[in-house]
């Protein structure tokens, strides 16, 4: 389906960047998190397990909010929302910085959650305001290798802050970010959702999830990313452990090495972004998922035929899966949406970035709930969310054809 008087790409490069820094909002708040968490968990005595699971709630209260985020968007607007919520991520990160218990932090990483969740899902759903379809897959390609270029270096910022400043600095940091957000979105950003393309009811909008949850088509596309990033949060919650516990690396060693994965994502959505068009949406969407799944097989291949998979194919193997991550979000979400009105957009996008957030915090949780010193868990869960992102890709398949057959 196409817009109305879609954008051309050209004239939109400060637009871009500010949809991608509120895109980026997840990402940060997480990645910058990782290398502190041995801190914070001496500084406020807190058990391991439980500081393991701030990243479980924090995805769980991401994928809440998104959830209403969307729908509502679709019937208020998306800027009136954006300011909400990045005012309440701007309210919890205060109460983060001055935290002196596990259980507020739990609280406050809830809520700066459920606040910075409207950053991310209102920025998709402008994108689909304003391009046309292969435009939107490439846009979203480029935000995502924007947003890759910052959560590439925030856990080697998180832990120098970490060491020099201690812990806190690292939500000091994050409050001016989203204070610069805030600015951006005040006197820069337009409302991109005219009146008289808004839901007629906040009742209506929110059924808008019935309509989208019947299309098979949609729920493969939303199945699809959606399960490569559960498998990635599978890597995220287990890998400090894995990488510094199990084979011994340093915290400024292991920043590094998450870096490489995320060095892998800006490679794999740059040659999205410059072939998408040529290629189109859907190979790229089978390209991804089948690589995922190859890479998945082979690392719990090795792990169980070597009774323990070593250092150098494991990076290798999370090298090929985590780099995949990328490119099929931004396709599966640019299909997705592109199969509804644009007064459905912010209910498209927000149920696809919820499912996506919520599965990962789930196979987070499970992986949290395991004291690991080997790889297993984490290899078996990312297997699992291959295994099932495959199975939604080819879910999309069968119903694009039936679609063509009709």
């Amino acid at each position: 389906m196409n817009h109305d008087q879609p954008r051309p790409i050209s004239s939109s490069k400060c637009l871009i960047m500010i949809l991608a820094g509120l895109v980026a909002f997840g990402p940060l708040s997480i990645d910058m998190y990782l290398p502190s968490l041995t801190a914070i968990t001496q500084d406020l005595g807190a058990n391991i397990r439980e500081v393991k699971q701030t990243i479980t709630f924090f995805l769980f209260g991401f994928s809440l909010g998104m959830f209403f985020y969307g729908p509502l968007s679709d019937h208020y607007g998306r800027r009136i929302l954006l300011l909400i919520g990045i005012t309440i991520y701007l309210i919890a990160t205060f109460g983060i910085i001055f935290s002196q218990s596990g259980q507020a932090l739990f609280s406050w990483r809830l809520l700066q959650a459920l606040g910075g969740a409207s950053a991310s899902v209102i920025a998709r759903a402008i994108v689909r305001d304003l391009f046309a379809l292969h435009d939107s897959a490439k846009i979203l390609s480029i935000m995502h290798m924007i947003t890759m270029i910052a959560t590439l270096i925030s856990p080697i910022l998180g832990s120098y802050l970490t060491l020099y400043f201690g812990w806190r600095s690292i939500f000091i940091f994050l409050l001016l970010f989203a204070g610069v957000a805030l600015l951006a979105c005040l006197f820069i950003l337009k409302e991109s959702l005219p009146q008289k393309s808004r839901s007629t009811s906040v009742t209506i909008a929110l059924r808008s999830y019935v309509h989208i949850m019947k299309n098979k088509q949609a729920m493969g596309y939303i199945g699809s990313m959606s399960m490569t990033f559960a498998g990635m949060f599978a890597y995220i919650t287990a890998s400090p452990f894995v990488y510094m516990e199990h084979f011994g690396v340093s915290a400024e060693a292991y920043a590094y090495l998450f870096g490489l994965n995320i060095f892998a994502i800006m490679i794999v959505v740059i040659f999205n972004a410059k072939f998408v068009k040529t290629i189109g949406p859907q190979k790229m969407i089978i390209m991804g998922t089948s690589l995922a799944l190859f890479s998945a097989t082979i690392m719990v291949f090795l792990n169980q035929l070597a009774g323990g998979i070593s250092f150098i194919p494991l990076v290798i193997g999370l090298f090929i899966f985590i780099g995949m991550t990328g490119q099929l979000s931004a396709n599966c979400i640019a299909m997705a949406m592109s199969l509804f009105p644009r007064e459905k957009a912010g209910a498209a996008a927000g149920l696809a970035v919820s499912l996506q957030f919520g599965l990962g915090g789930l196979l987070s949780l499970f992986v949290s709930q395991t004291i690991y010193v080997t790889p297993d868990a984490m290899l078996r869960y990312i297997l699992i969310a291959a295994i099932l992102a495959f199975l939604s890709m080819l879910l999309t398949l069968k119903s694009a054809s039936k679609n063509q057959s009709n």
